[in-house]
Parts: C-alpha cells; structure tokens; sequence
C-alpha cells in the first residue's frame, strides 16, 4: 500500500483530536488521541509493525496493521499518528496507539548517517560533530543539554530569590577584558574592537546601579589550546554582589547557587540524569578549603610556582574526596601575579590575592575573589603592571563616583555539565562547539 493511500485529507475544521506527548499517553487510556513526532524506529513483522515516534518527551509506540505502510518511510521523517491508546505493558510506558491513522507532516526524510534509534550513537566525536543537526537528535546526546537548561534554571532561581537582577552586557567592547592576548579583534566600523572575553567590566560597574547582579551568556576566548577542556565560545555563568566583608561571602553566594543548579537538575531533569547514569554531588555545608601555597606542598611543586597544573588538581579532587568526602574543594589566595589586575589583594600576605578557584571532582570550575574598589588603587595596578589607565576610563569612571567592597565569581556552563556527567571532551556537552578547527555547523 502506498504512504499516499494512507495519509488522511488535513481537515477544513479543527475537527483532529488533541496531541498528547508520550509521556502523558498513560492517562488517556481508551481515548483517541493524537501523536506527534519523528519516526524513531520501524519494526516490521509478517503481519503487524510498530512505529516508534519520538517527541520532545520520549517514545510512543504505535501499531500499525498494514506493514507496507511503514516500508515506504524512513526514519526522522515528520509524522503525526491518530488512534487510539490501549494499555500494553509491553510497550514504552505501557502504552500503544490501535487504530492509528498517519499522516506525514512534511516530505519523506533523507536517513541520517547514523542509527538514532540505537542506544548508543555509534559515531566518532568528529562526525557527530559534523552532523549535529540530526545527531543531537540522539537521546543521549540529547540528554546532557537538559540537564544544562535545568542548571541554568536553577542558577537563576537561586540568585533571584538572593537579591540579584539579571542583566545583559555588550558582547562587543573596546577594551580587552584580562589584558591578554586571547582575544578576538573585530573591525568595527573601521575601529579595532573585540568580542567580550568576560562581562567583568559591565558587571563590577553594574554592582554600583543594583548591588547584586547576574548574566548568563556567551564569552569569547581566543584559545590557542587544542584540548579536552577549551572552547573559543562558551556560556559564562556570572555574578557580583556589593557591601561584602571579605572573599568569603563570595564563596557562599556561590555555594547557594550550585546547590539551587543541583536541586533544579534533580527536579527538572530526572530522565536525563536516569538515562546518562549521573551521579549528582552533594555540595556539603563546609566546602574544604586549601591556600595556594600549602596546595604547592601538597602536590609536591616547588614554592615558586604560581599556579597548578590539571594534574594538581586531580591530585586535590581525590583528597578533598578521600578526606572530606567532598566532591568540592576551594583553593584560595592564588599569586598577584596570576591574576588580572582588578583582583584585591589578600590584606594580610598581599604577594597573595583575596581570590579562589573552586575545583569540582578535580577539574577548575569557579574563578571568584573580591575586586579593587578604590580608583587610586586602580591607577596604582595598572601602573604596577606597566598600563595606561587611558583604554579603561568607561570602565574606572564608575570608582571615581563610589563603590562599595564588592567580589564575584564565574561558573562555566560547558564544564560544569561536562564534569557532572563525566564527558571525556567538553564538546561532548556543546551544542555547536567553535575550537581552533570549527565553525560549522
């Protein structure tokens, strides 16, 4: 039989019965009802198939007692099924579509490169990369880019139940952020520009209109790096408060809007932790807590180094779990030197800064600390390191006009997911990863 012969006439009046998703198909057993989706799987036997439809909520199964139906499509084509939902305990939810009628939604589609309808897409990273359009389709690809929406969800629920105002800074500035040189220069109407490393700037000047703030939104890093853990374009998580006492009330911002992130992972995106198997942390009251210069004694580098290597802090992971049980740990007081020039110094050892990183199951994921707050002590680290005020004044004019003791932090998204499922390459956990060697799709 052909498809054609099967498709039904779109009615003139609104006469179709609802869609449900298959999620909510159990509650409708004995009703007629409408499914809608791609054409995840066919399975053709002598005398009856089953058409497996995926929508946004999962599978539905639907029986088909004419398998020539289903020999003429394809999968991923669009299609919406009419039946009615009997009870099966056999089938995905324990539910199916009898009596289905078809109707195609759009053309017969092209099948993708890869079987989406296998548990596990058996594609390299490189060419699920290349065909992300449809390889995302995939629920387990799928699935760690719910958890992030969950996350993201969280993150602002817990800051806006704190007192913040979410804002929206400039992607495109005059200034290079950390007085690097991982920057991407734009023209911009025939001025030098770049695409914002950071919204540190907006965010810091934002502290003296709302006191508290956050954004959520991309930053642009000019990585030379070709690693696991680098990306040129990613989602920053970031935030800033005023009237703060030390680094520390940073740090508990920070903890409250991790443990809002988790609860709203668990809440929201229970399927999705189910599927991948995540193991979700716990983020315990006292987050244990190691200065830089005991860390260096710890992992056995030298007294003058100033800064960690990945393998320190894998090394500072497996003790803060093994002691602490603690899949977090702080370390605190990192070089001036390693620094931007905006970090205040730690008051009591100033070779130190009043900053930290938070380390999640051994991996970078928090850069926070307290800023200057004085314009004499900025004309003071700018000339120290050798600066010209002069490219910053947009940003300094704010600390002629007084501001309070303020501090902040940064949480990358793409990591954040990646640690908490366990991916092996942060493009795992991108949509549409751009590296050294990518820009499409």
């Amino acid at each position: 039989m052909s498809v054609e012969k099967t498709i039904a006439p779109v009615p003139e009046a609104t006469a179709d019965p609802p869609r449900v998703l298959s999620s909510e198909l159990a509650g409708h057993v004995g009703e007629r009802v409408r499914v809608a989706g791609w054409l995840h799987r066919r399975r053709i036997l002598k005398s009856v198939a089953f058409a497996i439809v995926r929508d946004r909520a999962g599978l539905s199964q639907v029986v088909v007692r004419e398998p020539g139906v289903l020999e003429e499509l394809t999968e991923e084509t669009v299609v919406e099924w009419t039946g009615t939902v009997t009870a099966n305990p056999d089938a995905p939810g324990g539910v199916e579509l009898t009596g289905a009628v078809l109707r195609l939604s759009g053309e017969i589609a092209e099948p993708p490169p890869f079987d989406l309808y296998r548990p596990e897409l058996r594609a390299t990273l490189p060419t699920a990369l290349d065909n992300a359009q449809v390889a995302l389709r995939h629920p387990r690809k799928r699935a760690p880019f719910e958890i992030q929406a969950a996350a993201v969800r969280g993150f602002r629920e817990a800051l806006g139940g704190a007192g913040f105002t979410e804002v929206n800074s400039p992607k495109i500035v005059g200034t290079s952020t950390e007085s690097g040189a991982n920057v991407f220069a734009i023209d911009y109407f025939g001025r030098p520009a770049f695409l914002a490393q950071s919204p540190q700037f907006y965010k810091q000047t934002l502290v003296g209109v709302f006191e508290r703030v956050f954004e959520v939104g991309p930053v642009f890093r000019a990585e030379p790096h070709d690693t696991v853990r680098h990306l040129a374009e990613y989602v920053s998580l970031d935030v800033e408060l005023g009237f703060i006492d030390s680094y520390r009330d940073v740090q508990a911002v920070l903890e409250s809007a991790i443990r809002g992130m988790l609860a709203s992972v668990t809440a929201h995106a229970a399927p999705a932790v189910e599927l991948l198997g995540v193991d979700l942390p716990v983020m315990p009251e006292r987050v244990p807590s190691v200065h830089f210069s005991r860390a260096l004694e710890m992992v056995g580098e030298s007294a003058g180094a100033d800064d960690l290597a990945p393998a320190h802090e894998r090394f500072l992971g497996e003790w803060a779990k093994r002691e602490h049980g603690s899949d977090f740990v702080y370390v605190v007081g990192y070089p001036m030197s390693k620094r931007p020039f905006y970090t205040h110094p730690d008051p009591e050892r100033p070779h130190y800064s009043a900053s930290f990183d938070l380390l999640f199951r051994g991996t970078e994921l928090v850069t926070g600390g307290q800023r200057l707050h004085r314009y004499g002590d900025y004309l003071a680290a700018l000339a120290a390191r050798g600066e010209s005020p002069e490219p910053y004044e947009g940003y300094l004019a704010a600390f002629k006009h007084g501001m309070p003791p303020h501090g902040g932090f940064a949480i990358g998204l793409e990591r954040f997911t990646g640690q908490l499922t366990g991916a092996a390459n942060i493009r795992e956990v991108t949509l549409f990863p751009r590296d050294l060697h990518r820009l499409t799709p």
